[in-house]
């Protein structure tokens, strides 16, 4: 990041907190200060190299970030769910390539295994992720994503061990994982009754990391492939039921979502920050350009797009945390939150005008990173459904 973007976002005010207590103020205040001064000053070199770097991800990890609600009896924090999204959209505001880092640890590996795992499970993996493992979740396959369960990855149960053989693509955090959630499918034949989760660690035979792409966006976050290959993983390894790694994967994705709706909240939230900063510094006509009608206007229709944005997530974290019924929210989060981000990272880069369209200030990284928040963890297309169901279903 260059001398110029990082004043921007020193003197960036904090947004107005909503609906957060006491404890969840500092929590949140402790993030936003750990991703403006940590990471911060490396956004843009990690963009331009498209890696994260280890020490930063160590900071992650002793900061206690990477296992934020895994209880403390297995060595996480002890926190809520809504944490989770509270951290992510603060390291959104700074990266989102970091936050989706911190998303995916959190509220899809951690979350699966502290619902889905066996006790032994548990106490193996849980200590490991919230002190030094990173994780990924190994859904997506090239003939499955949206049609997320038309996945050809084969399990064979071989008597002592399952064998596992086919291809995972899109797959965040694998290139420094070490602990991989693999859904693949006992028989094609049974189709969504088929899936089975699978926990694989790296260094299982048959197993290797493969291309890593090569993105518009959120390079710092790492997206490979995944090549199985007679991948042997002991009977112990298996989460959940055989066969029941449908619903591991649904009721984790539905959870997940809302976090995604945090990256994006927070995208926009620092969209926003970026541009009111420079309208108070930006002179032309002899004045600041924040006194201009047609840039307050551009201002004020951002902040109305993030608070509402925020309400969405925030709401459906609550009702998440609280046992309540939250998919529809969940949904309707993550495309409004996805939607608006573009939005406002668009409208950014015109408040910024020549300078906003240059590497020199981040709004035109958070306007590349936008384009994923309507297509990972479910298109806006696939949210839009999960919402017309279940109104019609009512």
């Amino acid at each position: 990041m260059s001398t110029a973007s990082a004043d921007v976002v020193a003197d960036a005010p904090a947004r107005p907190l909503t609906l957060l207590s006491e404890e969840e103020q500092m929590f949140q205040a402790s993030v936003r200060r750990f991703a403006r001064e940590q990471i911060g000053p490396h956004v843009r070199s990690m963009d331009e190299a498209g890696l994260f770097r280890p020490e930063l991800l160590q900071q992650m990890f002793a900061l206690g970030l990477m296992g934020i609600d895994i209880p403390e009896e297995y060595g996480g924090q002890g926190g809520t769910f809504f944490q989770s999204v509270l951290a992510v959209e603060e390291l959104a505001k700074v990266d989102p390539a970091a936050a989706v880092i911190v998303d995916v640890q959190n509220t899809l590996v951690n979350n699966a295994i502290l619902r889905w795992a066996t006790e032994e499970q548990k106490r193996t993996y849980l200590p490991r992720l919230a002190s030094n493992t990173l994780a990924s979740y190994a859904l997506s396959e090239a003939g499955a994503g949206s049609d997320a369960f038309a996945l050809s990855t084969r399990a064979v149960d071989k008597g002592d061990y399952w064998s596992l053989t086919g291809r995972k693509l899109w797959i965040t955090n694998a290139h420094e994982a070490g602990l991989f959630l693999v859904f693949a499918t006992i028989d094609p034949a049974l189709g969504y009754k088929g899936i089975t989760c699978f926990l694989v660690e790296r260094d299982s035979p048959g197993f290797a990391v493969g291309k890593k792409e090569d993105k518009l966006g959120i390079r710092a976050s790492s997206t490979c492939e995944l090549i199985l290959d007679d991948c042997r993983v002991p009977k112990a390894n298996v989460m959940g039921e055989v066969g029941k790694g449908y619903k591991i994967a649904i009721e984790t994705l539905n959870e997940g979502r809302i976090a995604i709706g945090g990256q994006m909240l927070g995208l926009a939230a620092g969209a926003l920050d970026h541009a009111v900063a420079y309208a108070k510094q930006r002179k032309a006509f002899g004045k600041v350009i924040g006194e201009f009608q047609g840039v307050q206007f551009e201002i004020a229709q951002m902040a109305v797009e993030v608070e509402a944005a925020r309400l969405l997530v925030y709401n459906a974290a609550r009702l998440r945390d609280g046992g309540h019924d939250f998919v529809s929210q969940a949904a309707m989060a993550k495309y409004f939150a996805s939607d608006i981000a573009e939005k406002c990272a668009s409208r950014a880069i015109e408040v910024l005008g020549g300078v906003g369209f240059t590497k020199d200030y981040p709004v035109e990284k958070l306007y590349r990173d936008a384009k994923i928040g309507r297509i990972y963890e479910g298109t806006s297309n696939m949210q839009r459904v999960v919402i017309a169901k279940d109104l019609l279903s009512r």
